[in-house]
C-alpha cells in the first residue's frame, strides 16, 4: 500500500478490468452516518453507511457522496474532483480550520475540508467501491478461478509488509480475505486477481493457507479530546516473510479490518433479476 501516486478512475478501471456499474451500485446502496471522529465507524460498518468525520449535516454528506458518485461515473481525476467539490464545500462553510461545536455543546478547533482531505475521501471511497465490485465478480467465478492472489503496487513508497504479502496466493474461501481484502487502509492501492488452477500451475505459484499465520491485536487509535477516552480497534496480523526470508508482519489499518462489498454479489443478482 502506498500513498505517493493517486489512481484516478481510468487507472482503476484499467487495473481491475471492470465497468463502474457494480462500484456505483455499492456506493449508492449505502445510507448515511454522522460521525465526529473517524474511529466511530469501523470495519464492516463502512459497507452500510457513507460518512466523513465532522461533516455533521446530511445535506453536506449528500454533496460529498454525490461528488464521489460523479467521479466514478464520469471518470474524473483527483484534480477534477477537487475543482468541482471545493466551491460547494466552501459555500457550505465546511473548509479550512474552524471551531465547531459537537452535539454536546463542546467547541473544538478542527480541520474541515482541504485538498489533502479530499484526496483521502476520493481515493479511499473509489478504491473501496471498485474493489467491492471486483470482489463480487470474482465470487461468481469461484468454481473456475478458485485462487486469489494479493497484488501490491511496488514502488518506492510501498509498505514493507504489503510488499512482502504481494504475490501470495490463498484460496478464495480462505478466511484471511475477510480482513485483508483491499483496501485495508487509507489510500490503499493494493488489489486482488483471480486465478484458475491451470494458471497457478503454469506460473509455478504456491498456494498457501492462512492457518497458523493469523492473529488479532487491539491497538489504540487516539484519545477523544472531549471525554479523555482512549479509543481502540482490532486489527488483523498476517505473519509472513520477505523475499530474503526475514519474518515480517502484515497488519490491517484500524477501521479497515473487513472486506468491502460483503453481500454485493447477491445484491447485484437481485438487481439483474428485477430488471429482466
Amino acid at each position: 500500500m502506498a500513498t505517493a501516486k493517486t489512481s484516478n478512475p481510468a487507472d482503476l478501471k484499467a487495473i481491475f478490468g471492470l465497468e463502474p456499474e457494480a462500484a456505483i451500485t455499492y456506493l449508492k446502496s449505502k445510507g448515511y452516518a454522522i460521525t465526529w471522529n473517524w474511529q466511530e465507524m469501523r470495519d464492516q460498518a463502512h459497507d452500510q453507511s457513507f460518512t466523513v468525520a465532522k461533516a455533521m449535516r446530511l445535506d453536506l454528506l449528500s454533496d460529498i457522496r454525490g461528488a464521489v458518485e460523479t467521479a466514478l461515473q464520469e471518470g474524473q481525476t483527483l484534480k477534477q474532483f477537487i475543482k468541482e467539490l471545493q466551491p460547494t464545500l466552501e459555500s457550505q462553510g465546511w473548509w479550512g480550520q474552524q471551531v465547531i461545536v459537537d452535539s454536546q455543546g463542546v467547541g473544538e478547533l478542527v480541520q474541515l475540508g482541504s485538498p489533502r482531505r479530499l484526496k483521502t475521501i476520493y481515493q479511499t471511497n473509489l478504491q473501496s467501491a471498485y474493489m467491492a465490485g471486483r470482489k463480487a465478480s470474482m465470487e461468481e467465478t469461484g468454481d473456475t478461478h478458485p485462487y486469489w492472489r494479493y497484488v501490491a503496487i511496488l514502488d518506492g513508497k510501498t509498505r514493507p509488509s504489503h510488499r512482502a504479502l504481494s504475490g501470495t496466493v490463498y484460496r478464495h474461501d480462505d478466511p484471511v480475505w475477510s480482513a485483508i481484502y483491499p483496501p485495508n487502509g487509507f489510500n490503499c492501492r493494493c488489489r486482488v486477481t483471480a486465478l484458475s488452477e491451470s494458471a497457478v500451475k503454469r506460473r509455478g505459484l504456491t498456494i498457501v493457507s492462512s492457518q497458523g499465520q493469523v492473529s488479532n491485536e487491539t491497538v489504540e487509535t487516539g484519545v477523544d479530546k472531549r471525554t479523555g477516552e482512549v479509543r481502540t480497534a482490532q486489527v488483523t496480523l498476517v505473519h509472513t516473510t520477505d523475499t530474503a526470508g526475514k519474518p515480517i508482519t502484515f497488519r490491517t489499518d484500524p477501521g479497515f479490518n473487513h472486506a468491502p462489498g460483503t453481500g454485493l454479489a447477491d445484491m447485484l443478482k437481485r438487481k439483474q433479476a428485477s430488471a429482466a
